[in-house]
């Protein structure tokens, strides 16, 4: 259904932003011994640091990779704590960052209070390991 030149997408929706925000340092291949899991934990520490919130108030979790494990997500915040909240994984290949950002702002329209977006995304190449990045919604 249109309705003044655009879809219209029901009742108004529950308004959402981006609380905290935390990357890893860009890395040279072979400069560092470490893999996603622990390129999540840091960058989501640095997100939960920046919100200034603790990782229990966390409510799900949206997990993004591309060439990981099924379950790399949960990989990833077990070092946060294992606090029993839901994590989703998800690859989308090179838009699993924005993928999980967008199912993260959609779990908290949907009713949770706060939520971790975290891409899980490690390519070596010749110039350095991608950056991880985590959001908190």
């Amino acid at each position: 259904q249109k309705m003044a030149g655009r879809l219209y997408s029901g009742p108004r929706r529950r308004r959402v932003f981006v609380v905290g925000a935390g990357t890893t340092k860009f890395e040279r291949p072979h400069s560092r011994k470490w893999d996603y899991p622990e390129m999540g934990r840091e960058a989501a520490a640095a997100a939960l640091k920046d919100a200034g919130i603790e990782y229990s108030e966390v409510q799900a979790v949206a997990a993004s990779y591309c060439y990981g494990d099924p379950t790399c997500g949960q990989k990833a915040v077990y070092g946060l704590g294992l606090t029993g909240v839901p994590v989703f994984n998800m690859n989308n290949n090179c838009s699993s960052g924005s993928t999980a950002l967008m199912m993260a702002r959609l779990m908290v329209q949907g009713g949770y209070d706060c939520t971790l977006a975290v891409d899980l995304m490690r390519l070596e190449t010749t110039a350095g390991i991608m950056e991880l990045v985590c959001y908190i919604l």
